[in-house]
């Protein structure tokens, strides 16, 4: 089987570097960067990614072995059908690690065609390192690095015409663009830099707050000699991602023309505020997962998968999604309606095998933050109960108790949280430990028992879960 290089797949000259991209692992690969290959092929934006390593001291092997080619697989399940393409994405420049080749990372700053940064460095991979004194060695942070970098080309431009840098970080933090702003800032300040390079920053850099979503699996380890057979090279960087993408920028119109990846037919959308779409994200994706998992793991199921596969399960979810989560938020019905039907393809998705124990790690905070919101807007609403969110946060009462039906329960949360519930469910009578749960102001940010009936349908509904418990053990 031949290996994956320019050469062997006939690819082409270069396009000049355009984007350079902090981090080099699956989700980048398997979404902006499949976004840049199809913009080169089909709007004229003809531009390359320079990948920058910004975990590890070693270098990218794979990548530079394969001259940065790798395939994309899409595969999953999108309106009733199932989807499984492939595409050989050839948009990769270059790779360098800038802890080994720091002279070289900073040469970047002088790209002439330089338009985009982009980067996913983890949530926690916006931060200020004070250790990161001298900025000529390598900084330890993203965005010391970054800081590094655009100083750099402050330097070099003096009055030479260079493009606007545009910076995406598709980091998973609320307001990412500003606080990677902040943390720029912050070391210009750290290492003393002139006012002139905050002036210029300020005029010539423009931070954006950014809303990604996809779901990128990663290397198809349990098929990849199957696939690599299929395709007729060995490929070691092959990814799979799901066929929903959604990303939503917070900027001005004109950014549309400069960034054309709507003209793909894609959801990537440019916008005023990101709020109502991140409000739509998580309380119905990530709401709907959270709801989902006490109830589907309880019954026995410990994958969405099957979950998705239960007709009760399935019945359940869409019903607490349409009737009791899509009520509770102020955005268009059509449109949440819409974004729901994708997040119930997204759940039946056949190739992905997403775990329930794993989607129950710190379930309390998740409840509180995904779930919370719609049951006391329902409540506020529509002047009733929502039973069958209430069901859910029964059901996750029970399921931190950690065993039903004889089998522990894997429960994982914060040593605060794990306590109070071993102690609380000591007492064992569900009219005294409900109500107790509920007035934990530490995990609902309020007493819950103050909402009119509220308790007494939690109490019922985990004394049907424990008589199931009982008739089993029978």
């Amino acid at each position: 089987m031949k290996s994956l290089n320019r050469k062997s797949a006939e690819i082409g000259e270069k396009h000049p570097v355009k984007v350079i991209q902090f981090g080099t692992g699956n989700f980048l690969r398997g979404f902006a960067d499949w976004i840049f290959d199809l913009m080169n092929e089909k709007t004229g934006f003809l531009g390359s990614v320079q990948l920058v390593q910004v975990h590890g001291k070693k270098p990218a092997t794979s990548l530079i072995e394969q001259e940065g080619l790798y395939t994309l697989l899409t595969r999953g399940f999108q309106n009733g059908q199932t989807v499984d393409e492939s595409r050989l994405i050839s948009c990769i420049a270059d790779t360098l690690n800038p802890y080994m080749e720091y002279d070289a990372f900073l040469k970047l700053a002088e790209l002439p065609e330089l338009e985009w940064i982009i980067s996913n460095t983890t949530e926690a991979g916006i931060f200020v390192d004070s250790t990161d004194t001298d900025y000529t060695q390598t900084p330890n942070s993203f965005p010391g690095k970054l800081t590094a970098l655009l100083f750099k080309r402050y330097e070099f431009i003096k009055d030479k015409s260079f493009k606007t840098i545009h910076v995406l970080p598709c980091e998973l933090i609320e307001q990412n663009g500003k606080k990677l702003k902040e943390a720029v800032l912050a070391y210009a300040k750290l290492w003393q830099l002139p006012a002139a390079f905050n002036s210029w920053l300020e005029a010539e850099v423009k931070f954006y707050n950014t809303l990604v979503d996809r779901i990128v699996p990663g290397f198809p380890s349990d098929e990849a000699e199957a696939i690599q057979e299929k395709l007729g090279y060995k490929d070691d960087l092959m990814v799979v991602a799901e066929p929903f993408l959604f990303w939503a920028i917070e900027g001005p119109e004109s950014l549309k023309k400069l960034f054309p990846a709507s003209r793909l037919g894609l959801d990537v959308i440019v916008v005023d505020d990101l709020q109502p779409y991140r409000t739509r994200k998580v309380r119905i994706l990530n709401g709907a997962h959270t709801t989902l998992v006490p109830v589907a793991y309880l019954k026995g199921l410990r994958f969405v998968g099957d979950a998705m596969n239960d007709p009760e399960v399935s019945e359940y979810l869409q019903s607490a999604l349409w009737n009791e989560i899509i009520p509770s938020i102020d955005l268009p019905k059509e449109e949440l309606e819409k974004f729901a039907e994708a997040v119930m393809d997204r759940f039946r998705n056949p190739f992905v095998k997403h775990q329930l124990s794993a989607i129950a790690l710190n379930s309390i905070s998740k409840f509180q933050v995904r779930v919370l919101p719609s049951i006391l807007e329902y409540i506020k609403k529509e002047d009733k109960l929502p039973m069958l969110l209430l069901k859910s946060l029964a059901a996750l009462l029970v399921f931190y108790r950690g065993h039903y039906k004889g089998l522990d329960i894997p429960v994982n949360d914060t040593p605060g949280v794990m306590a109070f519930f071993n102690e609380t469910w000591k007492v064992g009578d569900p009219y005294e430990v409900v109500p107790s749960i509920l007035a934990n102001t530490s995990l609902w940010g309020q007493d819950l028992n103050q909402y009119p009936g509220f308790s007494d349908r939690v109490i019922q509904e985990v004394i049907e879960l424990l008589d199931q418990e009982k008739t089993v053990q029978a």
